[in-house]
């Protein structure tokens, strides 16, 4: 009998390496594979870059409180959030769609209306896709395609000891989205009044983590900001799995090590008070939660000055020698080794 090696055994980042650990190019445009956050295609003087996600339901997304149009919205922007991630510029977008027969036409226009509102939004083109039946619920599968200059396609790969380590926005609220979404879902299904009637969720006050998880937004303004401002950052990637598993990633493919201080790590005071309210730590869930989509980048030390200039730019951390390691400063100066979560199957 063969051996059986469970999925959980490897995770998702285990997976991918002993899927693709022997592929290699067979054609001269194709400049860069599986590896980053995009396929990176060359032609002629451009580069072309190709992104694509699958999000299936009851693994990363409920439609017990996700509304259709919210999930189009969300599946067009993480993948326009891969192109802006590699230095690029979004523009065309195909979109492959399997449903169950309790799908109608107006649930999956609601769906569209979603996907179409972000494109919109980003000037991208939606060019083509797929549809067809499903037995076990909704699946999406998006493709973007962008394109960058010449030379300015961004890697994890470039960062150089004493970089500067950046992030955009403030971290760790789509993550106290998803943890309220998922109590008041509870509440819901276990709670009745008098009358037999379930409770009404209560978000009162939460909007902004609710628009975070739901509704989240591709950083394009900070990657223009960036060409404004003449900075070509040396390694980039969004944050999708959580800072910590992202900077790990950065420092793996670099060959460097890391500090970053947790008294710079942004935080929104809302986040602050539902990690309180859920007695979890702000920094733990910043660190780990994920789903923020904001740009994690480094630039040289000698661009400090125009960095610091950047609008809802911070800069947390640097890139040190790899035999350092990873480490988080805390408040007290003590060092603490980062450790990667990010994904991991339950299968």
């Amino acid at each position: 009998m063969a051996n059986r090696t469970e999925i959980s055994e490897l995770g998702e980042f285990g997976l991918i390496d002993r899927l693709t650990k022997d592929l290699k190019p067979a054609n001269a445009s194709t400049r860069y594979g599986v590896g980053d956050d995009c396929a990176v295609l060359d032609y002629q003087d451009r580069e072309v870059l190709v992104t694509t996600d699958m999000l299936m339901e009851g693994v990363h997304f409920d439609l017990t409180y996700v509304p259709m149009k919210h999930l189009g919205y969300k599946s067009a922007m993480v993948n326009i959030s891969d192109i802006y991630a590699m230095n690029g510029t979004p523009r065309q977008m195909t979109v492959s769609i399997a449903l169950s027969k309790r799908f109608s036409v107006e649930d999956i226009e609601q769906l569209y209306e979603g996907i179409l509102l972000a494109c919109r939004q980003n000037g991208v083109d939606l060019v083509g896709g797929d549809t067809t039946s499903s037995l076990t619920g909704l699946a999406i599968s998006i493709t973007c395609i962008g394109e960058a200059e010449k030379g300015k396609a961004v890697y994890r790969n470039g960062a150089g000891q004493n970089d500067l380590i950046c992030v955009s926005g403030n971290l760790g609220a789509a993550y106290m989205g998803l943890q309220l979404l998922e109590r008041e879902k509870a509440v819901f299904n276990s709670t009745r009044h008098d009358d037999g009637e379930p409770f009404a969720p209560d978000f009162s006050g939460r909007e902004y983590l609710l628009e975070r998880q739901l509704k989240p937004e591709a950083r394009g303004d900070i990657i223009r900001q960036l060409r404004e401002a003449g900075i070509q950052p040396t390694s980039m990637m969004d944050i999708s799995d959580g800072l910590s598993s992202e900077l790990m990633h950065l420092c793996r493919q670099s060959h460097t090590g890391c500090s970053v201080y947790q008294e710079r790590i942004p935080i929104d005071y809302q986040t602050a008070v539902m990690a309180e309210e859920f007695n979890m730590d702000v920094y733990t869930c910043a660190l780990n939660g994920g789903e923020d989509y904001e740009l994690l980048f480094t630039v040289p030390l000698t661009d400090h000055d125009k960095v610091i200039q950047l609008k809802d730019v911070k800069l947390i951390g640097h890139m040190t020698r790899p035999e350092l390691g990873c480490h988080l400063v805390t408040r007290s100066g003590q060092e603490v080794e980062l450790k990667a979560q990010g994904w991991t199957s339950n299968l």
